[in-house]
């Protein structure tokens, strides 16, 4: 119960911020207000109205907001999310476009599972739209996921990517972002060993912890510097009785957004405290810089507990992907029977979260695969966000992934890209 009622006192604080700020905004927008013009009172709506919307957000799964899309024949084509298939802790979505003649890449985006939605790669999938047909990891909210469901670790999470590239089918390429790069990497190695006809044609890892201990950075440091023991105590809660995973043990989203603020902390309350100076003089708009930022950047979700606490283990502490000791259901994962799949790295120069590094040490690991298969970046002025979304993205690094997974869909009659790297 003293996990429960922590995790019910982290939402009815949250909850009552929300009911402030509600109430304050109401409270100035009074049409009685308006016979004592103050500038306090219009703060205070200000003030409310910036306070209502940052809590509420936190418990609000953001619209995906690509509702159509303009083709080569000019006009705007309605974009279907469709799920193609459903499971308890993650769906696989397609974003057809209606009218469109089937685009001949497939491209599988992996999201990642480490507070956000995959809403988080909108901005991706926007960009890549218009050349492929999209498809992506779509991880649900372990609060609303029933206890009966089971468990989710790391495994789990491995043999649903299996599940999905199998649905897909071989050739479909595969582009995993941060978090999933190595157990989409370790998915891969699986169906090498097990069905290796099911495998993509390519893989694409962009800014992901392969090999943890090849350049230090704050989240490794604190992966290595707590224990297991102290991770349960101090991060691991049940869900509370207002969801439907009442009695999961999960890492809650509200905990980790505490620790995103806390980490920019003097950036974050400037941010907002400019926000509420440009309500107060009528400068903001629903869908300005900052609530654009701030609605994803505050929507969080619950991680299961054993798959947060499997990933600082197995992935951080033990570092099992880059040692090639990572193991599914008993069965060992030989990243060295990857043969046949051409595999490109991207990283930031200026990534402070997954440092240079430790993403490109995938292609080491794969002893079996020729170096013609082999590709990696190191996008110069990019940190970590950049890499994947913004203008690095799209004016660098996205020509490229375009590129190496051309050269590469057909492996049995096309020249494979050969490696290209930047300092």
């Amino acid at each position: 119960m003293r996990y429960m009622a922590t995790y019910d006192l982290m939402e009815t604080m949250r909850n009552t911020n929300q009911w402030l700020g509600a109430t304050a905004s109401a409270m100035a927008s009074y049409p009685a207000m308006a016979l004592v013009p103050n500038p306090a009172l219009q703060w205070m709506r200000a003030w409310g109205e910036v306070t209502e919307r940052t809590f509420q957000r936190m418990v609000v799964k953001p619209d995906w907001g690509i509702d159509s899309f303009t083709c080569e024949d000019g006009k705007d084509h309605i974009v279907n999310i469709n799920t193609l298939v459903e499971r308890p802790f993650g769906d696989l979505i397609h974003f057809d476009v209606s009218g469109r003649a089937p685009m001949k890449r497939k491209v599988l985006l992996v999201a990642p599972m480490s507070g956000h939605y995959a809403t988080l790669l909108r901005s991706t999938v926007k960009s890549l739209i218009s050349d492929c047909e999209v498809y992506i990891t779509d991880w649900h909210n372990a609060r609303d996921i029933p206890v009966s469901e089971g468990k989710f670790d790391v495994e789990d999470y491995t043999l649903y990517l299996v599940d999905f590239m199998k649905h897909l089918g071989p050739d479909i390429h595969v582009m995993a972002v941060c978090q999933p790069a190595p157990l989409t990497l370790a998915a891969t190695a699986y169906l090498a060993g097990e069905d290796p006809k099911a495998q993509p044609r390519s893989l694409t890892l962009i800014g992901g912890p392969i090999d943890t201990e090849a350049a230090a950075t704050e989240v490794t440091d604190f992966g290595h510097r707590v224990t297991m023991g102290q991770l349960k105590e101090t991060m691991i809660q049940r869900v509370g009785f207002k969801y439907p995973g009442v009695g999961r043990m999960v890492y809650p989203g509200l905990l980790q957004l505490h620790s995103f603020m806390s980490m920019n902390a003097e950036r974050h309350s400037k941010a907002f405290t400019d926000q509420i100076m440009r309500v107060t003089r009528g400068e903001a708009s629903d869908h300005d810089q900052h609530n654009r930022f701030y609605d994803e950047y505050l929507a969080v979700m619950d991680m299961t507990a054993e798959f947060y606490l499997s990933t600082v283990e197995r992935i951080f502490k033990n570092n099992e992907i880059a040692k090639n000791t990572f193991t599914v259901k008993g069965r060992p994962v030989d990243v060295g029977k990857i043969t046949t799949v051409a595999i490109k790295t991207v990283e930031g120069a200026k990534d402070d979260i997954t440092a240079p590094g430790q993403c490109v040490a995938a292609l080491d690991l794969c002893t079996g695969l020729p170096d013609s298969k082999k590709a990696s970046h190191v996008e110069p002025d990019a940190g970590h966000y950049g890499i994947f979304a913004g203008k690095s993205w799209r004016n660098n690094i996205r020509p490229l992934v375009l590129e190496f997974i051309d050269a590469n869909s057909e492996p049995q009659t096309r020249k494979p890209a050969n490696k290209n790297t930047a300092a």
